[in-house]
């Protein structure tokens, strides 16, 4: 009888100590909203409890307020020092000092990031600013590419020639009419960049255009790289995609994109092509959803943080 009991208590000891070790292997996303554009306050939370689902551990950074627009900016970021991998939704943020810092510590650690659509400009200094360089040098330095102009209307999608292996790209199949409800955003890549989706759009009027990052030749049809792979010169890979309109997470093909990219950043390995990605609208209405699954991540979609 003694010899059952210890025999039980030693492999109830061991099933205990290994679903630790488990958990303690789950990666540890930070997602950080730092605009109320293309409603991140309300996908973001969503798109974080997937992860969790996925069995991530996942801190989202979303105030009430919007920090595009509202001087407390984002309180929380101490959340990076134990981050994995940095989800970034943000858009000409001017935060101060001491929030900043957060971001450039964990980005100069040569820690993994991932930039979501209006993050390649995340920064918006007055001129003569400490951290006007920022506004030009965050999204090619940290993410591959500044924000140049973007066209007008949907954004047809493909896979750029020979990327088809690459394992963001796993599962994804039937490409016919996958199309982006964001308009197409133009990149100048750095060196070393590799596309992954290509997207095909028109601008309102053809001809040049000049705003305040430069003077654009725009033609009536033109198509640019909107989901990359980099490594930044601190040595942080790199996922980022011009990819995050809200109508993009009801897509099964941009969302597993989406989800597939935070993985293959954070150094781990993307779902299967055989494990079902459940998709949502920004309405909180779901689309689809995978049969016989529970979210139980409810909570990792609180809007400041989760486990």
């Amino acid at each position: 009888m003694k010899r059952f009991h210890l025999t039980f208590v030693l492999h109830l000891m061991f099933f205990s100590m290994t679903n630790l070790v488990a958990a303690g292997d789950k990666p540890h996303a930070v997602v950080v909203v730092g605009t109320h554009h293309y409603a991140p306050q309300v996908t973001m939370p969503k798109f974080a409890a997937e992860l969790g689902r996925l069995g991530m551990r996942t801190t989202v950074i979303n105030p009430e307020w919007d920090p595009e627009k509202d001087d407390r900016g984002l309180p929380g970021l101490e959340a990076l020092e134990t981050a994995d991998v940095a989800i970034f939704f943000v858009r000409f943020l001017s935060i101060g000092e001491e929030q900043l810092q957060h971001i450039r510590k964990f980005v100069e650690a040569g820690k993994p990031v991932v930039c979501f659509r209006t993050s390649t400009h995340a920064f918006k200094y007055a001129e003569g600013h400490e951290h006007h360089g920022l506004n030009a040098s965050f999204g090619r330095e940290v993410f591959g590419t500044p924000y140049l102009i973007h066209l007008q209307g949907a954004t047809a999608v493909n896979l750029v020639e020979g990327a088809g292996e690459h394992p963001i790209l796993t599962g994804v199949a039937d490409l016919d009419g996958w199309s982006s409800p964001g308009t197409l955003y133009l990149t100048k890549l750095e060196p070393g960049a590799k596309g992954l989706l290509q997207g095909t759009g028109r601008p309102k009027k053809p001809g040049t255009r000049t705003n305040q990052f430069g003077t654009h030749e725009l033609k009536p049809e033109m198509t640019d790289t909107i989901a990359w792979t980099w490594e930044n010169r601190w040595g942080g890979r790199v996922f980022g995609t011009s990819l995050g309109h809200a109508g993009d997470f009801a897509d099964p093909r941009s969302m597993r994109v989406l989800v597939n990219g935070v993985f293959w950043a954070a150094g781990h390995a993307v779902p299967s092509a055989e494990t079902p990605i459940e998709t949502f609208r920004a309405g909180g209405v779901k689309r689809k959803r995978a049969a016989g699954n529970e979210t139980g991540a409810a909570k990792a979609a609180s809007r400041s943080t989760s486990d």
